[in-house]
């Protein structure tokens, strides 16, 4: 058995409510804007409409809420016929001070404090390559486990703040962590800027829903900025906003819709970098996450946590590394549930055209019956899928989801998620989603990115099976958010803020995948300014232990100018290819040369069986200089990034499994 962080069953909604609920939302929108009966006819009034409308889709309607009322009386059903018969044991509630040492460890700074706080030095390369907002962060959490430890009486070394802080006051104006200027945004953000960045809003008593986007309401596309730190984007905005705010609820402001903006050197995404720059950047993420939070107000604290007891074994109420530790005896290196993507499969193989996919639920005294054989046959091989109908599918994949004994958004990280409702613009929304989605367990990630993946495909085939985005994202919304959110003791203003805040978070996370999944420029050139310090430090270590061995200085310097200077002219590059037919090639730079015309330039050569290659199974990567490895997409513009890091090696192959 597996004892796993858990959210207390008091903040489990009481289902009974769910009716009564769905009824007074009814009543309480039609009283408040006049505008919704049960045939979904539309009253004018006279004052705004919180949205606006295009053809028959409405943001925050009743048909679009219907579903998601719906879809909690059916996870009510489901939830009568299931036994939960996990064992609970309460622990004690971290107090603040706790909290903020163990977010200093995630940021990774635990050396910073405690039994092993060692030399602050160690941790001087990491904090000189944080932004102000970032570094403001990190004392505000550096200062309250000071306190605490001291109250404590605590024997082991105390960090002094002004200490740990000093020496980043004076570089900080003068240098971004990317060797540019500093990270205030400047006339430079203005081009990210749109006409109106802040998302339509619908006020619940003293509270803003920030409603879905009508599919049809035309929008105009406008790059985000990933170049820029989210927090420092902020705090520059936050006096603009608020004019804008003013303006816009008087105005149709036109709505924005943001797309990955094109980087000469190369997008990166999550996977494309080795897992030590990656768990940089996770530190980072962190620290960026909640610099942004701390700047718009929002309260970003973990979980309140309780241990549960777990199967360690079978499908469903399993933890995902369990099985996924199960699963890769039987198919190794595969990092989604083998259940999970069978019942995708199944669903699929129904046809994505199928009315009401996702949100007609299965019966559910079968889906019991076939969780139960799906625990007995599912390993063995034996189960009959053809026994298995398309809803009810669609009922069990919900299911997994909602039983996992964590929840797929993390537990530690549950609750970031929700606050994202509260953040002003639909851009701070996104950034913070981008920033959630980096920090999540591989696990947890790759299921939830294996989920949208489908959510999408479902939602492309919109005009048949009548499933938009809005109405999907109100039908999953609940499977993720309502175990470990959703309660329903605050009254009914707070359930209906949260209902339409986690559709809406749902909505963004289908809609914008490809962004969310991408690691901002600002933080991969902070891993590169780290790397650069961290080979610094080295070098200058290595030379003093040199020095000391007697060893001739000057020849070691020499040696290592050698072996930094290319072997090949200046403008040029060699690329290296361990598995194809040619091995090795000088390739001459120039401003048109993409990562798509190297390997262009090997796969021409190889022929038969090698030309597969060609479909995506070998990719051009970036090794050494200032960064660990990093594979290239295929639109990086060699000569920007090797002028970047010139002192990079460059290798075609595979991806790791």
């Amino acid at each position: 058995m597996h004892s796993l962080p858990h959210k207390s069953p008091a903040c489990i909604p009481s289902f009974a409510s769910v009716t009564c609920s769905k009824t007074k939302f009814k009543k309480y929108i039609c009283r408040r804007y006049g505008q919704y009966t049960m045939n979904q006819e539309v009253t004018k009034v006279t004052e705004r409409p919180p949205f606006d409308r295009s053809g028959s889709q409405d943001s925050l309607d009743e048909l679009s809420m219907e579903a998601y009322w719906t879809e909690l009386e059916n996870i009510k059903k489901s939830h009568e016929n299931r036994q939960d018969d996990q064992e609970v044991v309460v622990v004690k509630e971290p107090d603040e001070g706790e909290l903020e040492e163990e977010w200093l460890k995630e940021a990774g700074l635990s050396n910073l404090f405690g039994e092993t706080a060692g030399d602050p030095q160690e941790s001087m390369v990491f904090l000189s390559t944080l932004t102000r907002t970032q570094a403001a962060a990190v004392q505000k959490r550096v200062e309250t486990v000071s306190q605490t430890l001291r109250k404590k009486n605590k024997q082991y070394q105390v960090p002094d703040v002004r200490d740990i802080f000093a020496q980043q006051t004076g570089s900080k104006e003068k240098e971004a962590p990317d060797g540019t200027e500093s990270q205030s945004v400047g006339t430079d953000e203005n081009k990210y800027r749109g006409k109106d960045d802040q998302a339509s809003h619908l006020g619940v008593g003293g509270k803003e829903l920030t409603p879905l986007v009508p599919e049809e309401a035309p929008a105009s596309e406008t790059d985000i900025n990933l170049e820029v730190s989210f927090a420092e984007q902020a705090v520059s905005q936050k006096e603009s906003s608020r004019e804008k705010i003013q303006r816009s609820r008087g105005d149709d402001a036109t709505l924005l819709t943001y797309r990955v903006p094109k980087d000469k050197t190369g997008t990166t995404r999550i996977g494309d970098l080795a897992p030590q720059d990656m768990k940089k950047v996770c530190h980072l993420a962190l620290i960026e996450l909640t610099a942004l939070y701390d700047v718009l107000g929002i309260e970003l604290k973990q979980q309140k946590a309780v241990k549960i007891k777990t199967r360690d074994s079978g499908l469903f109420c399993v933890p995902l590394t369990v099985l996924l530790e199960q699963d890769q005896k039987k198919v190794p290196g595969t990092r989604i549930p083998l259940i999970f993507q069978k019942l995708i499969s199944r669903i699929e193989e129904g046809g994505l055209e199928t009315e009401g996919l996702l949100r007609i639920p299965g019966v559910a005294v079968r889906i019991k019956n076939l969780c139960q054989e799906l625990e007995a046959k599912f390993y063995e091989g034996t189960f009959n899928w053809e026994s298995v109908k398309q809803h009810d599918a669609a009922s069990l994949l919900k299911l997994f989801i909602r039983e996992l004994p964590q929840p797929l958004l993390s537990v530690e990280y549950l609750k970031a998620f929700q606050a994202v409702q509260n953040l002003p613009t639909r851009k701070q929304q996104l950034q913070a989603l981008n920033l959630l989605v980096i920090l999540l367990p591989d696990a947890n990630r790759d299921t939830l990115k294996a989920l949208l993946e489908f959510l999408q495909r479902v939602v492309d085939n919109k005009e048949k099976n009548k499933m938009t985005v809005m109405n999907v994202a109100m039908v999953m919304a609940p499977n993720l958010f309502m175990y470990h959110t959703l309660g329903l003791k605050s009254g009914e203003q707070r359930e209906f803020v949260m209902a339409a805040g986690i559709a809406n978070i749902m909505h963004l996370l289908i809609r914008y995948q490809k962004l969310l999944w991408t690691i901002p420029k600002f933080i991969v050139n902070q891993v590169r300014k780290q790397n650069t310090e961290n080979q610094r430090k080295d070098k200058k270590a290595m030379k003093k232990l040199l020095k000391k061995m007697a060893y001739d200085r000057e020849k070691y310097e020499k040696q290592d100018k050698s072996a930094n200077d290319a072997d090949v002219p200046q403008g040029v590059i060699r690329v290296q290819a361990p598995h194809l037919s040619k091995v090795s090639m000088a390739i001459q730079l120039t401003e048109e040369l993409k990562a798509s015309d190297v390997l262009a330039r090997f796969l021409s050569q190889e022929s038969g069986v090698a030309q597969t290659l060609k479909n995506g199974e070998v990719f051009l990567y970036e090794i050494g200089g200032n960064i660990g490895e990093r594979c290239l997409d295929d639109n990086t513009y060699m000569k920007d990034l090797y002028q970047l890091n010139p002192n990079a090696e460059w290798v075609i192959k595979s991806k790791p499994s």
